[in-house]
């Protein structure tokens, strides 16, 4: 799925990679929450948090939002990993219907679940984002 980029995401996006010297796969501005969710090529983690968070944190300085980092990954179940954590999940399956239609199904404890969610379904709407634009992933349900 290709993804186009508004003229402000482009500009978020040229400031976190000259700020960090991570490079940028996708992300989500969530103007409701003041929130910017970043999701960098697999091996730039340490890159784009810096030592003890310092390069993450002078991004959210400069852009007055919150920064949120993810790792991409090609496989399908690691990302998915990536896009729950801190939650623990137990097991990730995905499945594809006879239709084509791609659904992750994710097992997690009840404590594990509520950060899975997030408050008001927010960390999960963005996986579904996420995993939909990466990954073709129609859906993720927890269990």
């Amino acid at each position: 799925m290709t993804v186009k980029f508004s003229t402000n995401e482009i500009r978020y996006i040229a400031l976190f990679e000259s700020m960090t010297g991570a490079m940028v796969k996708d992300l989500l501005v969530d103007e409701e929450n003041g929130k910017l969710t970043f999701l960098v090529k697999k091996g730039d983690m340490g890159l784009a948090i810096g030592k003890r968070g310092s390069t993450v944190t002078k991004v959210q300085k400069t852009v007055d939002k919150g920064v949120e980092v993810i790792e991409h990954s090609d496989d399908p179940v690691e990302f998915i990993t990536n896009l729950m954590a801190p939650a623990k999940l137990r097991s990730i399956r995905i499945l594809q219907k006879e239709n084509g239609e791609k659904i992750a199904t994710i097992e997690a404890d009840s404590r594990n679940k509520r950060t899975a969610i997030g408050k008001a379904g927010q960390n999960i709407e963005r996986a579904r984002l996420l995993a939909k634009r990466q990954h073709n992933i129609n859906n993720i349900i927890i269990k």
